[in-house]
């Protein structure tokens, strides 16, 4: 019997989920995330990086078929290459393993290209409010640019997906290669704005307190989203 709510949903936390004898994972701390359909047993990956034989052996534990891999950004500790003298495993060594499509935002093609090696052919472009099904269950591409010009967050059911846009005592960083801090203060104030308070906001890192909460209480405790004029945005972010 089919079960009434079919979404599957995991959050796994580099360096103690998987990757636990990783040094640099647990350092980093990011979030990789399963979702899928209990009903079909499909489901994909967001931001595949660290420890893919992990990844993939939690998949195979909980009975699922792996059909593709989301990215929020391009950024190696997201999808696997270098980055601050760390040569991190990701999309290049899942694609030999698991082979399956890449969605990405069109404007971070390109840079996931460069940073993983893969293929135009890996690659599905997405566009913000394009949606994708796996099995049953709906998930939608918020395009969300700031932290890099095509960062993207996943709405699923009640659930965002933020990647490193929004944490829940801040946001991404805008002085990195691609940021843009008049992008972000627009992301988080407009792009963002219609996400209803209920809904609950999953990271791209584990940077203290709670792995997860609702947008409510985020914004009611984020200093980042309670800037109001973007004159005071960059005197606080640069740019």
């Amino acid at each position: 019997m089919a079960e009434e709510n079919p979404l599957f949903f995991k959050q796994l936390l580099s360096g103690m989920d998987i990757g636990k004898s990783d040094s640099s994972a647990q350092q980093m701390a990011n979030f990789i995330y399963l979702i899928g359909d209990k009903n079909t047993r499909e489901c994909v990956i967001v931001d595949p990086a660290w420890d893919i034989d992990g990844i993939l052996k939690v998949i195979e534990d909980e009975d699922m078929t792996l059909k593709g891999s989301l990215v929020t950004h391009y950024h190696p500790d997201h999808v696997g290459g270098s980055i601050f003298g760390m040569n991190i495993k990701g999309l290049a060594e899942l694609m030999e393993k698991s082979p399956a499509p890449v969605y990405v935002n069109k404007h971070e093609a390109d840079g996931l290209k460069q940073v993983t090696g893969l293929s135009d052919t890996d690659l599905r472009l997405t566009d913000s409010e394009e949606k994708i099904k796996v099995g049953e269950v709906d998930i939608t591409f918020l395009h969300t640019p700031g932290h890099t010009p095509g960062s993207q967050c996943f709405r699923v059911g009640d659930y965002l997906v933020a990647g490193d846009t929004l944490f829940l005592q801040g946001c991404g960083r805008v002085d990195l290669p691609g940021g843009d801090s008049e992008e972000m203060y627009h992301t988080l104030t407009r792009r963002l704005a219609k996400i209803q308070d209920e809904i609950v906001l999953y990271p791209g890192h584990n940077y203290g307190g709670r792995p997860f909460d609702e947008m409510g209480n985020v914004r009611e405790s984020n200093s980042y989203l309670q800037i109001n004029r973007l004159e005071d945005w960059l005197a606080v972010m640069g740019g």
